[in-house]
C-alpha cells in the first residue's frame, strides 16, 4: 500500500460517522491523520511530503447523513465496503448521557467486534467509549469516558474498571482499546495512535503544527462537576439548593442536616445515596467549584479566595484543591484565566 507518489502507507484509520458526531472532532482527526507526514515538510521545507496515513470516513451505509449541528456528511464508504483497517476511531456519541443505546448502533457494534476480533485497534474519544461499552468490548477491562458519562456507563456496565479522571486509557489484548476522555482530548488521542502507527518524532511534528498540549492533569479538574446535579429526593436537593448559597459558613453539614429533618445517621446516608458523595464531600466539592470561577475572573489572592469560599486555613485549602483536581490554585488559575479573559475580551468588542 502506497500513497500517490509511491511513499509508503503504514495503516489504514477508519473513522466513524454517526448521526451523534461533531464535526469538528471528526473533521479534527482526519486532518491530524492525513497530515502525517505531509504537513511538517510543507511548512518548514518548503515542500509537500506524503502522508503516511490512509484515511476512510465510514457510516453504516455508507450515504450522505447530517450530523451534529446541522453539518451535512458525505462518507468515503459503508462499514461493509471500507478497506479492513488497523485503526478503528469513534469520534464520540454525542448523546443525552441518560440515553439507552440498546439496539440502536447493532450494525456498527457487529462491525467494531469483528474488526477487534481480527486484530485492529478499536480507539474512541470522548463518549465513544459508550458505543465500545455497547459492543461488549470493555467488559472487565480499564476504560475512560467524558466526565459527563461516567456515572452512566458505570451504572450499565458494572464489569469495566473505570477511570474517570485519567485523560487516556488503553486496555485488552495487545492494548488494542484506546480512550481519551474529555472532549478535546481527540487529540490527545490522535497523537498517542500516531505515535503508535508511525513513531514519536511523527507525533511529536503534529503536535508542535497544531499547537497541542497534553493533558496532563486529565479530566480531574472538571470530574466532579457532574455531581452538582440535583437529585431526585427532594429533601436532598432542597440542602443541596441551600448549601449552594451558604457553602462559606461555617459547620453548613450540621446546618443541612438541621434542614432536612432526620437524623445525623439518616442524613448522610440519604445524601450519599442521593448525589454519589457524602455530605462533607459535597460541601468541598461546592467551595471549589467557586474557587475555580474565583481564580478565573477575579485578581484576589489565595489566601483570600479560601477564606471567601469557607476555608479559614489557605494551606488547607490549597492541599485539597491539589488532591482533588491536580492542579494547585495557582496553576488553576495560570491555565484558565487567561483563556477566560480572552473570551471577555471577545465578547466585550
Amino acid at each position: 500500500m502506497s500513497a500517490p507518489d509511491g511513499a509508503p502507507v503504514l495503516a489504514t484509520v477508519a473513522i466513524l460517522a454517526l448521526p451523534e458526531v461533531a464535526a469538528s472532532m471528526l473533521f479534527g482527526m482526519s486532518d491530524m491523520f492525513m497530515g502525517v507526514g505531509r504537513d511538517w515538510p510543507l511548512v518548514v521545507e518548503d515542500r509537500p511530503g506524503s502522508s503516511l496515513l490512509r484515511v476512510q470516513i465510514v457510516s453504516a451505509d455508507g450515504q450522505p447523513l447530517t450530523i451534529a449541528n446541522g453539518v451535512h456528511l458525505a462518507p468515503d464508504t459503508s462499514i461493509a465496503d471500507a478497506v479492513a483497517p488497523q485503526v478503528i476511531c469513534i469520534p464520540e456519541v454525542f448523546v443525552v448521557p441518560s440515553t439507552d443505546l440498546r439496539g440502536r448502533y447493532e450494525a456498527e457494534a457487529a462491525w467494531l467486534r469483528e474488526a477487534h476480533a481480527r486484530g485492529a485497534i478499536i480507539a474512541a474519544a470522548c463518549s465513544g467509549a459508550l458505543l465500545m461499552a455497547e459492543a461488549g468490548l470493555l467488559e472487565g477491562e480499564d476504560a475512560t469516558t467524558h466526565w459527563a458519562y461516567c456515572d452512566v456507563l458505570a451504572q450499565r456496565h458494572p464489569g469495566i474498571r473505570l477511570h474517570r479522571r485519567r485523560a487516556l486509557v488503553t486496555a485488552g489484548e495487545g492494548q488494542r482499546l484506546v480512550m481519551a476522555g474529555g472532549g478535546t482530548s481527540w487529540q490527545d488521542l490522535a497523537l498517542y495512535l500516531i505515535a503508535r502507527l508511525v513513531g514519536l518524532e511523527a507525533a511529536m511534528q503534529m503536535a508542535r503544527l497544531y499547537l497541542i498540549d497534553w493533558h496532563e492533569s486529565g479530566q480531574q479538574p472538571f470530574a466532579r462537576l457532574s455531581a452538582s446535579r440535583q437529585s431526585d429526593d427532594a429533601v436532598i436537593t432542597r440542602c443541596q439548593l441551600w448549601v449552594a448559597d451558604h457553602y462559606g459558613e461555617p459547620s453548613p453539614v450540621a446546618a443541612m442536616t438541621q434542614l432536612s429533618g432526620l437524623s445525623e445517621r439518616s442524613f448522610v446516608r440519604r445524601f450519599q445515596q442521593a448525589t454519589g458523595l457524602s455530605p462533607l464531600q459535597y460541601v468541598h466539592h461546592v467551595r471549589l467549584e467557586e474557587a475555580k470561577q474565583l481564580l478565573e475572573g477575579s485578581e484576589d489572592s489565595i489566601e483570600a479566595i479560601a477564606g471567601q469560599v469557607g476555608y479559614e486555613d489557605a494551606g488547607y485549602f490549597a492541599r485539597l484543591f491539589k488532591r482533588e483536581v491536580n492542579l494547585t490554585p495557582a496553576q488553576y488559575r495560570r491555565r484558565f484565566s487567561g483563556l477566560r479573559e480572552v473570551l471577555r475580551q471577545g465578547r466585550t468588542a
